[in-house]
């Protein structure tokens, strides 16, 4: 993968700008301007690999109470009414098959998000020198949340057909449309689970990008170490 490049004159200007008279500034301030792009770069990458390669495996949402596509609460209320007439098995399978297809859309992602990272702008990288935990996570969010959501909806769909319990969920939530119960996205799975598989992507990628920061020297990167250490 090639390293992301960012011009080391606007890049030396941004460092430069960044001195405020501080220990966390002179630490910036002793970085060249390779190492402070490769950091960011590494930092980028790291955290969505590692977020993709645990969500994108059977389990990977099911399994993971954070990021556990549920039914929407309208439906909920439905399924507990289903389990006390013996009928609960529906609603288990069609959670269950809501988070399977959210694994198999997860890996789609890599594409795109390397791909954000090697356009990074100027602004992109100050924004996260200077915008502390979550600024990761949000560079990822504003550069590919709308295209993940195009490239996951046929995925989703694919998935859910497959296993036949689309229509079942569509008859369930057109009930709760007509009754108010149930609205936007959550009205149709694909674009239910579209959602929701994006929002356990971020959480995911920001649950990296902390540890990052927490830890600087346990990220398995020396540059990442170091240019993070730098920002301590």
């Amino acid at each position: 993968m090639r390293a992301l490049y960012i011009d080391s004159v606007h890049l030396a200007g941004l460092l430069a700008c960044l001195y405020l008279g501080s220990a966390y500034a002179l630490g910036l301030a002793d970085l060249t301007n390779r190492d402070a792009a490769l950091g960011i770069k590494g930092a980028l990458n790291q955290g969505a690999a590692s977020a993709i390669d645990k969500l994108g495996v059977a389990g990977g949402f099911l399994n993971n109470p954070k990021v556990k596509i549920p039914l929407p609460p309208a439906l909920d209320e439905v399924a507990k009414g289903m389990r006390m007439i013996g009928q609960g098995k529906e609603a288990d399978e069609l959670v269950e098959a809501m988070n399977h297809a959210a694994e198999q859309a997860v890996p789609e992602a890599r594409e795109l998000l390397v791909n954000a990272v090697k356009t990074m702008s100027l602004g992109d990288a100050k924004a996260i020198l200077t915008g502390g935990d979550g600024s990761v996570t949000n560079f990822f969010r504003t550069k590919t949340a709308a295209p993940l959501a195009v490239k996951f909806l046929p995925i989703v769909k694919q998935a859910t057909d497959r296993v036949g319990l689309a229509q079942k969920y569509d008859r369930l939530a057109g009930q709760g449309v007509k009754l108010g119960l149930v609205k936007g996205d959550a009205a149709n799975i694909e674009e239910y689970v579209t959602h929701r598989t994006l929002d356990g992507l971020y959480l995911m990628i920001g649950e990296e990008e902390h540890a990052i920061r927490e830890n600087p020297a346990a990220a398995g990167s020396a540059i990442v170490s170091k240019v993070f250490g730098a920002l301590r």
